[in-house]
């Protein structure tokens, strides 16, 4: 961070001398004494050795799995170590929200690039950018559908839970109804959706791959909610899109979806990032910032900020969406991703999660009691029975260094991605006999 020194010595006491002041404590004397801060009582400072010491002993409580087989919306892929090389650069990390396009060149084209890579992947030809997560993409998503005369929000069963949650979160406030439409065998009971669905209904989403790990039929669903003059909204997993039909191939008005496959490793919580695209009609009511390309006064390339939703800031009272700040550097990390692997890399990585998880599903056959809950087609993540509480048969793993899969109303959610390779699934597949025997 060596060009981002704050003011040296000289510097505040040639400030402080065209203030007409002699120290720093002069410019806070209006503040009375009992509201100050006195002395912070801060231990003292320790040496680099000291602090790395701490640092690795607080890193040593973490229990790090050789192997992981749970997915469930934040999944384990390999990151090429270009893409921490580039995006940890200083001037990458300590840039900020672009309002003054003369000065912040460089981030804006990195959000444009950005913006067309996502239309890219999902088809449509609008895409924004600074949405906080995947599931905050899909509720503003919703909002953007939403008016005076359709306040009424379809929302497939096979959805992560915490998008629904983050969903109705955002119509509650409101004041739309949200309705959840059942599953069939793991994905979206189609059937029901016709019922459900009206002239008053503003939107449908549906995930694909759902959280079941199911792979829904987006056409069909998106026939139908157009059906009523409705939205249709799908949130996907980047990954899957290199080898699955496209939003737009499935006449989605909106596509929706979480960032972290690409690029942006495990996280407690994040920070991730939430990405969205749609159809040109609905370009002013994408939310965050559109960044757009143009010329300067030389005719050179240049970029600016296309759109944003002032009022977001200002008018808080008119505000169609919350998002203000910015997630450029996480939408940085996805680009250089997604650059380093290109479309042929994309599409190989996506291979090796869809046959190395159909090898897991195989293998699981074999142990007692593992069987498939649904019949429908996988990409990488599938439910399973377990032949004994979730809860314990998963603690066994992890006393053998093994993360399984998440626990799902007694059943377990498993997911395999590149990073699982064969030996890993086989000693899974014998852990789990052993448990189990």
């Amino acid at each position: 961070m060596g060009k981002y020194i704050p003011s040296t010595s000289a510097e505040q006491q040639e400030m402080l001398s065209v203030l007409g002041i002699t120290s720093i404590d002069e410019i806070f004397a209006e503040i009375p004494e009992d509201l100050r801060v006195g002395e912070l009582n801060l231990p003292e400072g320790k040496s680099e050795l000291e602090v790395r010491r701490i640092m690795q002993g607080l890193a040593d409580k973490n229990h790090v799995f050789t192997s992981v087989f749970r997915g469930a919306g934040a999944y384990r892929h390999y990151i090429p170590a270009i893409v921490k090389q580039i995006s940890g650069k200083e001037e990458f990390l300590t840039a900020y929200t672009p309002y003054q396009a003369e000065i912040s060149q460089g981030i804006l084209q990195s959000i444009f690039e950005f913006q067309t890579m996502v239309a890219e992947l999902t088809g449509l030809p609008v895409s924004n950018a600074s949405v906080y997560d995947g599931a905050n993409a899909a509720a503003e998503a919703v909002n953007m559908c939403i008016d005076r005369k359709k306040k009424r929000v379809l929302v497939s069963a096979t959805t992560h839970p915490m998008t629904v949650q983050t969903i109705r979160t955002y119509c509650h406030a409101m004041g739309t109804e949200v309705v959840i439409v059942p599953a069939k065998d793991g994905v979206t009971d189609m059937a029901a959706l016709e019922s459900l669905a009206d002239t008053k209904t503003a939107c449908f989403f549906v995930q694909q791959p759902n959280y079941f790990g199911g792979i829904e039929d987006c056409t069909a669903l998106g026939e139908i909610i157009h059906s009523f003059k409705g939205k249709f909204i799908m949130g996907i997993n980047p990954i899957a899109s290199a080898v699955l039909k496209t939003p737009a191939e499935c006449d989605a008005d909106i596509a929706t979806g979480e960032g972290q496959p690409l690029g942006l490793p495990l996280a407690f919580g994040g920070p991730y990032l939430g990405f969205m695209a749609a159809k040109e009609e609905l370009t002013r009511k994408l939310p965050g910032r559109i960044v757009g390309e143009t010329t300067d006064k030389d005719g050179k390339r240049a970029f600016v900020l296309t759109l944003q939703a002032r009022e977001q800031h200002i008018r808080r009272e008119k505000a169609s969406s919350n998002i203000c700040s910015n997630q450029a550097h996480c939408a940085l990390t996805a680009s250089i991703y997604l650059t380093t692997m290109g479309p042929k890399g994309l599409r190989e990585v996506a291979n090796h999660c869809y046959s190395k998880a159909h090898y897991l599903a195989e293998q699981l056959a074999t142990v007692k009691g593992f069987e498939r809950v649904h019949t429908s087609p996988f990409f990488h993540e599938f439910l399973t029975t377990a032949p004994a509480p979730a809860e314990e048969l998963l603690q066994k793993l992890e006393e053998k260094n093994i993360l399984g899969g998440l626990p799902v109303g007694g059943n377990i959610l498993w997911c395999a991605t590149e990073m699982n390779t064969k030996e890993d699934i086989d000693s899974l597949v014998a852990a789990l006999k052993e448990v189990v025997d």
